[in-house]
């Protein structure tokens, strides 16, 4: 069954001077300030489109890498998960770095890795993001 979630983004103003909010209405559990120098500049405790991407891939690579593994017999203990994304005004995003920690107990390094690469390319937010130039991936088996 497709499900689909709704985010919704009140904006004010031109870009660079602007200021906004985006509301994550499907789960209802937030509204967030948004404007030019968080994407730009520094955060000073407002968010951006990159921040919350960051945030769908690191949440949405986790789930992938454990399910894969789960489905070879696995046990996930914990899989932390960050992602980087850099935006270059002028260019917009041009990579993304995954760093992931994992614990698996009786997983050997070579089917960590191959099992990581896999999560990669099968994670629906990795394969959203395509067109993305540059999207590293950096594991540790813990």
């Amino acid at each position: 069954m497709a499900t689909t979630r709704t985010a919704k983004t009140h904006w004010e103003g031109n870009l660079l001077e602007g200021k906004g909010t985006v509301a994550l209405e499907s789960s209802k559990v937030g509204t967030y300030d948004v404007n030019w120098p968080a994407r730009a500049e520094q955060p000073g405790g407002v968010t951006s489109p990159e921040e919350l991407i960051a945030a769908a891939h690191s949440a949405c690579y986790s789930m992938a890498f454990s399910h894969g593994l789960a489905g070879k017999g696995y046990t996930v203990e914990k899989v932390d998960t960050q992602a980087d994304v850099t935006f270059q005004p002028g260019e917009g995003i041009t990579g993304i770095v995954l760093n992931v920690r994992a614990t698996v107990p009786g997983l050997s390094e070579d089917d960590f890795q191959a099992a990581a690469q896999d999560a990669k390319a099968n994670c629906p937010v990795s394969q959203a993001l395509a067109g993305v130039k540059n999207i590293t991936l950096k594991v540790q088996l813990v």
